[in-house]
C-alpha cells in the first residue's frame, strides 16, 4: 500500500508542476507541450485511484468525491490545453 500511496502523489503532484515547468518555458506551444503531460499525469493518477479501489485501498464514497475532483481538473486543463493553441480543431 506504501508503494501506491506514493505513486499516486507523485502522479498528482506531477500535474501542477508540469504546468509550471510549461509556464517558465515563455511559449505557448512549449506550455501546451508540458499541459499535455500534466493531463497524462492526471489520466495515470485516475488509473492509480481505481485500482486502490479495486484492491480494497479506497473506499468507494473516497474514490466518488476524488473521481468528481479528478473530472473537474480534467476540464480545466482541456480547457487551459486548447487556450494555449494544444489543440487544433
Amino acid at each position: 500500500m506504501y508503494g501506491l500511496t506514493s505513486q499516486i502523489r507523485r502522479a498528482a503532484l506531477s500535474i501542477p508542476t508540469n504546468i509550471v515547468e510549461g509556464y517558465a518555458r515563455k511559449g505557448d506551444k512549449e506550455l501546451a507541450r508540458f499541459v499535455n503531460i500534466a493531463m497524462g499525469s492526471l489520466a495515470e493518477t485516475e488509473y492509480l485511484l481505481e485500482f486502490s479501489t479495486k484492491l480494497g485501498y479506497l473506499k468507494a464514497q473516497d474514490f466518488g468525491r476524488l473521481e468528481n475532483l479528478r473530472a473537474e481538473v480534467g476540464k480545466l486543463l482541456w480547457s487551459f490545453y486548447k487556450k494555449v493553441g494544444g489543440f487544433e480543431g
